[in-house]
């Protein structure tokens, strides 16, 4: 049996704990690693489908069916008290890894733990998929399939809410601009609170209707695919 050497200044019980530790971190490298090798394998697979999604539900997709991937693996190596949460560990540090700031990748495994979970108690689609996926299979296009006629992720839909954003800002900045001009070249005797706040009374007249405009579109677009999806049922 190999001798673990331990540091004489440290009790035997500090000594059990350091082991432990490195022993995890050890384990989270390993779960990284099959993580990212998986990862390189599914999207390879899933290139050719051209998948349109709003990238925020693509990349919490992925990391939702990594984290089933990881929770598996860490369960299979037998040393893991509770390999669900190591799985979240592994992913933390995995974003990390990817450079995103320590603070938000805490913040997005707090939204992922939320997200891993729906009615009952019960794992996500993506997160029980992972779990049960095989090297090599369409495991994760058998996530996204599931998603294709959601027009609430689309692709198309996320760039029209986008436009829709940049529209009302940009906007609403070009006309408080033109007003503020206006009234200061002729209207001079406006006190400059006076000339802002009319400014910012035309920008609001102009962003309330594009938004009034961008809600009524998503109710009908969201109405049109419910009744399609209940057509097609």
């Amino acid at each position: 049996m190999k001798e673990i050497k331990t540091d004489p200044d440290k009790s035997p019980a500090e000594a059990i704990d350091l082991t432990t530790a490195n022993s995890d971190v050890s384990t989270i490298d390993t779960c990284i690693k099959h993580a990212r090798e998986i990862k390189a394998e599914q999207l390879a697979l899933i290139k050719s489908k051209d998948y349109d999604f709003a990238p925020e539900f693509k990349d919490m997709t992925i990391q939702l069916y990594l984290l089933g991937v990881m929770w598996k693996f860490a369960g299979n190596l037998g040393n893991v008290d509770d390999a669900r949460e190591l799985a979240f560990t592994a992913l933390k540090t995995m974003l990390i890894q990817d450079r995103m700031s320590k603070q938000k990748a805490v913040k997005r495994i707090e939204f992922l733990r939320k997200m891993s979970k729906i009615a009952d108690d019960h794992d996500a689609l993506a997160v029980a998929i992972g779990y049960e996926s095989v090297s090599g299979d369409n495991s994760l296009a058998e996530v996204f399939d599931h998603y294709v006629d959601d027009m609430q992720v689309s692709g198309a839909f996320w760039r029209l809410y986008d436009r829709g954003r940049k529209i009302m800002l940009y906007g609403g900045l070009f006309v408080a601009f033109v007003v503020v001009w206006f009234v200061t070249l002729f209207m001079p005797g406006n006190s400059t609170i006076a000339t802002f706040a009319a400014g910012l009374i035309a920008a609001a007249l102009f962003v309330i209707p594009v938004f009034l405009i961008g809600i009524f579109m998503y109710r009908t677009k969201i109405k049109k695919a419910k009744q399609a999806n209940e057509l097609n049922s």
